[in-house]
């Protein structure tokens, strides 16, 4: 049974048992020293417990989501509203929109008018002017001939003496000829022998190399050979130290046989004594072990007695606390009935905070409105600025004074706006400061009201405590019985009889064995201090065996050595490398190759390498100077002819410049028109704009009057789930389904209880649990007690009802018995299965005998309940009480357990 890792096999293991391990802790296994942990608990952490037990936090988790989420539908219906509020104002604004769209139209159509007429005016002037702006182009392009002839006669002059330098340049070098073929000639005679003397030097070069290999071989192999000689001369001389060191060992040998044998002697005594110490061994730990139970036993009835007299000391202390109690209750009281009213007082801080901050959104939503009104009345004004301009609301021209005025009522509209602007920031500051401070207030208060819980826990506490104060004598009294008794106990050393019968056959025994620990101590000494002599006997025989073996390595080195040294020899007179190195030798020789005179031919070369440039260049001017002559004549022919087109030129700008002087120029009015004309266009173009965006927030505004229907269907369903997960925050929330769950179940687990507990107890006890009771009043000014809630139990018996704490340790293991078992019925039930095996770790040790008789009789009466009952407990009596047990004892070996059936 698994699955892919911890969390999936545990929950198939859930599945499968339908018990999870809270529930299977509290109801089939009580736990050694755990089974008074629900009655030991106040009546809230009882409360808290059988929560937790009944698994109710999955409706505290339910609560606190449908909290969340009517938070969230709160939120959303508040933001809702203020969307649709502020999608009416918008609505509302469509007549001023209307008649501005209307009033630009009009604006629009004057302006078209103006540049039609503007343009036709311009298009007469433009063609009265075209014939002199034809003269003028000609004019114009004349003149950059002309200017363009004088570059060209200028270039024209610098190339032709270019040309003139060159040819003398070039006669000057073919002058010099015959000098320049001779010196080419000698150089290419000395680059054919610089060739032949490169290609002996690099066959000099890979001999000396060649050469210089085989004598590096020689001397690594020599070297080798040199290494081995020493690494063999080395081990001799540590063969030699070693043969030294092993003739001393050898020289001992009589003295270490002698100690062998009393080594022998002592081991054969030591054999006997640990023989008798394996017998000794078992009776000393049993020996030891009945003391350490004595001692238990003695320090268990020390602790009681101790934990008696810490008793008894509480009891005292908690009789004097009585009045201190009874006057901290009353304060408690005040102080529960104050942090009440500041609670009241806090939602009423909150309502107000929440009611500030709506008024904040709408005097925001107004200065937004009034600012978008102040940008509509200065374009108003910006319109009626324009001298052409018409009334935005008749549409019929103004003269200067009627604009007059309605730009002062504009402006007048315009200054009530912005300061009512100024009046709504000043509204918004002050209400800002406001929501701020009653943030802090709330703040404080949250502070104040988180010490509530503690309060009412102290209050339930003390008046928990006043309650039970009337049975701490009872307690006193029977504690002081029981001190005398075990006092008397620990005086007399009568505790623990058997025990001490049993540790006395064990010191007769040892008495008769006759073992002395010390002196099998002295005999374990005498075989550790004398082992040496086995260690140095076997050293002894390998020093022998060694000995034998370095006579013979000697003789190896040896002949090793000398072998070494005939190979050393014959590598430096007669070895292969040897010849080869001789035979190059002899080829360095023959080759004759002499490097100064090379290196002379080399420099020789290199400095007469600027006669290869200057017979190249007298090759290319001897091709070059024919088209040199002929290029100069061209260039003088191009100059005869610019000069005579210059005079051409410059005769006929004379002409086009008087013809131009008789013409008129239109020239100033055409650009007033057209810069007239511009600025109509970019005023139209600014209407034309105005107008679009106008067009456009008609669009939206019809836009928002359709989202207006579907937000106010999304505003209605949001408050209704609002409605809904505020009733669920109430059902599932501690008053509501977990408190009515928790007042249903105590009926069934008192019945339950009382049911098991009169099974214990001959019916003599009765368990009741009470959920509410009426609180102490703390002022004469209440007229009746408040009712708290809780989780009391309240223990009867046939004298009557008392506090939990002053029954004995019997009674009390009974009641929490029955308790433990009733509440584990329950949540089996409750998880969907039941109960197979039940589980009790000790607990009997508080029963007198009558106690035992019955809780045996308990549970022999609920077995047929369950498949399997297992008690585990250390007491001997409980061995025939039960059919079938597993019995758990200690041996040499370790604990071993028996079946018996």
């Amino acid at each position: 049974m698994s699955g892919k890792g911890v969390r999936a096999t545990q929950d198939i293991i859930i599945a499968t048992l339908k018990l999870d391990y809270d529930t299977f802790i509290n109801s089939a296994y009580l736990r050694q020293g755990r089974a008074d942990e629900f009655m030991l608990r106040g009546a809230t952490d009882r409360k808290k417990v059988l929560a937790e037990l009944l698994k109710l936090e999955q409706y505290q988790h339910l609560a606190e989501k449908a909290k969340d989420l009517s938070k969230q539908y709160k939120g959303q219906s508040e933001q809702l509203k203020l969307n649709l509020d502020r999608v009416k104002q918008q609505i509302e604004e469509r007549k001023n929109i209307n008649n501005q769209q209307k009033f630009i139209n009009q604006e629009i159509d004057k302006i078209q008018k103006s540049q039609q007429t503007d343009q036709e005016k311009l298009q007469t002037i433009k063609q009265k002017n075209s014939h002199r702006q034809a003269w003028l182009e000609q004019f114009t392009w004349h003149q950059n001939k002309q200017d363009n002839l004088e570059k060209e006669a200028h270039k024209l002059d610098k190339e032709s003496a270019e040309l003139v330098h060159k040819i003398n340049k070039s006669e000057t070098l073919i002058n010099q000829e015959q000098e320049i073929t001779e010196k080419y000639e000698e150089l290419l005679i000395l680059q054919k022998q610089e060739e032949t003397l490169s290609y002996q030097f690099q066959v000099s070069q890979e001999l000396q190399q060649e050469k210089q290999k085989i004598e590096q071989e020689i001397f690594r192999k020599n070297n080798q050979l040199q290494l081995q000689i020493r690494q063999e001369k080395n081990r001799l001389e540590q063969l030699e130290d070693n043969e030294k060191d092993l003739q001393k060992i050898i020289a001992q040998s009589e003295e270490i046989k002698e100690a062998v044998g009393k080594l022998n002697d002592h081991r054969k005594r030591l054999k006997e004594l640990d023989k008798l110490q394996h017998k000794v061994t078992p009776l000393l730990k049993q020996k030891q072990t009945l003391e350490t139970e004595l001692e238990k036993i003695k320090a268990n009835l020390e602790a009681k007695l101790e934990q008696f007299e810490s008793l008894d000391t509480q009891y005292h202390q908690e009789l004097k606390k009585i009045p201190e109690r009874r006057q901290h209750l009353l304060e408690l009281d005040d102080k529960i009935q104050e942090i009440d009213n500041q609670k009241v007082y806090q939602q009423r801080v909150k309502e107000k905070a929440q009611e500030r901050k709506l008024t904040q959104e709408k005097l925001i939503v107004n200065k937004r409105n009034n600012t978008e009104k102040i940008e509509e009345l200065q374009q108003k004004i910006n319109l009626l600025n324009n001298p052409d301009s018409a009334c935005p609301l008749c549409e019929q021209e103004l003269d200067e004074n009627r604009r007059n005025n309605v730009v002062d009522k504009t402006y007048q509209q315009q200054q009530k706006l912005q300061e009512q602007i100024w009046f709504l920031q000043e509204e918004l500051s002050v209400i800002k400061r406001d929501i701020k401070s009653l943030n802090i207030e709330d703040k404080q208060l949250e502070n104040k009201l988180k010490n509530l819980g503690s309060i009412q826990q102290e209050f339930s506490r003390i008046e928990a405590q006043l309650d039970q104060a009337g049975e701490v004598k009872i307690k006193s009294k029977k504690l002081q019985k029981e001190k005398e008794s075990i006092e008397n106990l620990i005086a007399t050393e009568t505790y623990g009889m058997d025990i001490q019968n049993d540790i006395k056959i064990i010191n007769k025994r040892l008495e008769e064995l006759n073992y002395d620990e010390q002196s099998h101590g002295l005999a374990r000494g005498e075989v550790d201090r004398l082992r040496w002599a086995e260690i140095k006997q076997a050293r002894i025989e390998d020093a022998i065996r060694n000995q034998k073996k370095i006579a013979q390595q000697k003789s190896e080195i040896i002949t090793k050595i000398e072998q070494l040294e005939k190979e050393i020899t014959k590598l430096e007179t007669d070895s292969e490398l040897k010849h080869k190195s001789n035979n190059i030798e002899n080829k360095l020789k023959s080759l004759n190759y002499d490097r100064a005179y090379h290196q002379r031919i080399s420099s020789y070369i290199r400095k007469s390498q600027s006669c290869v440039v200057d017979y190249q260049k007298l090759q290319d001017i001897k091709q070059q100077y024919p088209q040199l002559k002929e290029q100069l004549e061209a260039v003088k022919l191009k100059i005869n002819n610019n000069q005579e087109e210059r005079k051409d030129t410059d005769k006929f700008i004379q002409q086009l410049s008087t013809q131009l002087e008789t013409i008129e120029d239109h020239t100033e009015e055409i650009e007033r028109l057209e810069t007239k004309l511009k600025e109509q266009r970019q005023i139209l173009d600014n209407l034309l704009a105005e107008k679009g965006r106008i067009e456009q927030s008609l669009s939206q505004l019809e836009s928002l009057k359709k989202d207006q229907e579907e937000q106010k269907e999304q505003y209605n369903q949001v408050r209704k789930q609002y409605r809904v997960y505020t009733e669920l925050t109430k059902a599932f929330s501690k008053n509501g389904i977990q408190l009515l769950m928790i007042e249903n179940v105590l009926p069934q687990l008192e019945a339950e209880t009382n049911q098991i507990l009169s099974r214990l107890t001959g019916n003599q006890f009765h368990i009741r649990f009470v959920t509410q009771r009426a609180g102490k009043s703390g002022s004469s000014r209440k007229k009746s007690a408040k009712m708290i809630d809780t989780l009391d139990i309240i223990i009867s018996d046939t004298k009557g009802s008392r506090a939990y704490e002053t029954y004995s340790g019997g009674e009390a293991f009974r009641i929490n018995f029955s308790v433990r078992l009733a509440l584990a019925k329950l949540l089996a039930q409750r998880a969907g299965t039941t109960l197979q095996m039940l589980i009790i770790d000790e607990g009997f040790g508080t029963q007198d005998t009558e106690g035992c008789e019955r809780l045996i009789a308990a549970i022999n009466a609920i077995s047929s309940d369950f498949s399997c009952i297992l008690a585990v407990t250390h007491m001997p009596r409980f061995q025939e009480a039960f059919q079938h047990r597993i019995e758990v004892y200690k041996t040499n070996q370790g604990s071993k357990i028996n079946l018996v059936s």
